[in-house]
């Protein structure tokens, strides 16, 4: 994903920055809000990576996350391949959907849902609880 005249650019997708709230983004992916009206819809969070897009709640985001951090393929101390393995199921909230990913991958969607999942709160708490 790269940023170009104010559009987010992939090998499939291009999205009018104008119509999409940026809460983090890496190399391998972006993670936003959709506007509508010029109204931003923070019931959903966007998460695209890859050729795959996830429309997903606060909680099913947080859900994958700890999907993500549980994930039993990624204990690699007791595999003879120690983290070199070509790919593996990572399970997502969507229950009928894993994700094939190597471990490069695998951290850099960890990467970012957890910077989603951070700026989530974070805006949470500058924009509710922290007003006087």
């Amino acid at each position: 994903m790269i940023l170009i005249n104010n559009y987010i650019c992939g090998n499939a997708m291009r999205v009018n920055m104008k119509e999409v709230s940026q809460l983090y983004h890496n190399n391998f992916g972006v993670a936003f809000y959709w506007k509508k009206d010029g109204k931003v819809l923070q019931n959903r969070i966007q998460l695209v990576f890859r050729e795959t897009g996830f429309y997903l709640t606060p909680y099913q985001l947080s859900e994958f996350s700890e999907l993500i951090n549980n994930c039993k393929e990624m204990r690699c101390e007791s595999c003879a391949m120690k983290g070199r393995c070509h790919k593996f199921l990572l399970k997502t909230p969507v229950p009928e959907i894993d994700l094939a990913v190597n471990h490069l991958e695998y951290t850099e969607i960890k990467d970012l849902v957890e910077g989603a999942l951070f700026n989530v709160a974070l805006q949470g708490y500058v924009f509710n609880e922290g007003r006087n």
